[in-house]
């Protein structure tokens, strides 16, 4: 249990009988991403496919964050739970719900900033964001990265005066993968007391291009463009699991740990369901989406946009 799906495959794929098997999850997984009906007959044999795996350890392995081949192996994850689970509701993780720690000495580098000539750091005391920006640029992968998502999100920046948003994205998810959370949060939940430092925190994602569209996309929309998507499906999960809210909690979090609450939300940064502040003067964060003219949808739809809005444990 909880072994590394990349290996796990490996294993089975030696072995014929589990080899065919998956195989045929493979098919049933393939179905279900274009959105093909199938027979009862093909239903069964999907859900006997997944049945028969029984203890194997396609059945119970996880993709570890900052891994390598992560794709790979969330592909290999949701092609075995492809029948049984609806994703959208999904109470299982592919990602294990542990917070890691890491031995940066940050205040260290904060030491080194608050020793550097005074006048080239003017507001830092002020302005808790542009210090934890100032200590990102001491460390050169921090650096290096930070400014690798930022060139690539900023308009105008190539040929054309429109960014890509998959490369933006895919830029955002190597910082907030690559480098440590020492820096990381500190940068995207640094503590504000006045609106100037509140837009450098919003703008942490470069809003512009990773967050904001001309119009407001419907939040369904949203969702289905992430489902499509086996990293964004998979940090979906995560968040629902380890940021679910229960009214009667003192701390208003199922399983109380924050730390992997605010771990789960920094990996939505980057996917199809990016969220953001929602302005420079608060903590309150969004999807950038509406839930008008959602017909019958429209619970469903609210929900989706609670799960940022009005998450008492995120």
């Amino acid at each position: 249990p909880g072994s590394d799906c990349v290996v796990a495959e490996q294993l089975c794929l030696s072995d014929s009988t589990c080899n065919a098997t998956y195989r045929t999850l493979e098919n049933c997984a393939l179905a279900k991403s274009r959105l093909l009906s199938l027979d009862h007959d093909s239903r069964v044999r999907c859900l006997n496919a997944e049945l028969d795996l029984g203890n194997s350890s396609l059945l119970h392995c996880k993709c570890h964050r900052r891994m390598k081949r992560q794709e790979h192996c969330l592909r290999i994850f949701w092609t075995v739970h492809s029948s049984m689970t609806d994703a959208e509701n999904n109470s299982e993780s592919p990602l294990p719900s542990t917070v890691e720690h890491w031995k940066t000495d940050y205040n260290k580098l904060a030491a080194l900033v608050s020793g550097k000539n005074c006048s080239q750091l003017a507001g830092d005391a002020t302005n808790p964001c542009l210090k934890a920006t100032h200590v990102c640029n001491l460390s050169k992968k921090c650096f290096r990265l930070r400014t690798d998502y930022a060139s690539i999100c900023t308009k105008g920046a190539g040929s054309e005066d429109v960014c890509d948003r998959r490369k933006c994205h895919r830029g955002l998810r190597n910082f907030f993968e690559k480098v440590p959370e020492d820096f990381t949060k500190r940068i995207l939940f640094c503590p504000c007391q006045d609106e100037f430092c509140g837009e450098r925190r919003r703008k942490t994602i470069v809003p512009d291009c990773s967050f904001q569209y001309n119009t407001k996309p419907n939040c369904l929309w949203l969702l289905d463009s992430c489902l499509e998507d086996h990293i964004c499906k998979s940090r979906l999960a995560d968040f629902q699991q380890n940021c679910q809210p229960v009214d009667m909690s003192p701390d208003g979090c199922s399983l109380h740990n924050h730390a992997a609450c605010l771990q789960a939300y920094m990996g939505m940064i980057g996917t199809p369901m990016t969220p953001n502040y929602v302005s420079n003067s608060s903590v309150d964060v969004s999807l950038w989406c509406t839930c008008e003219n959602s017909g019958n949808q429209k619970e469903k739809c609210d929900q989706i946009l609670g799960m940022f809005e009005s998450n008492k444990c995120l």
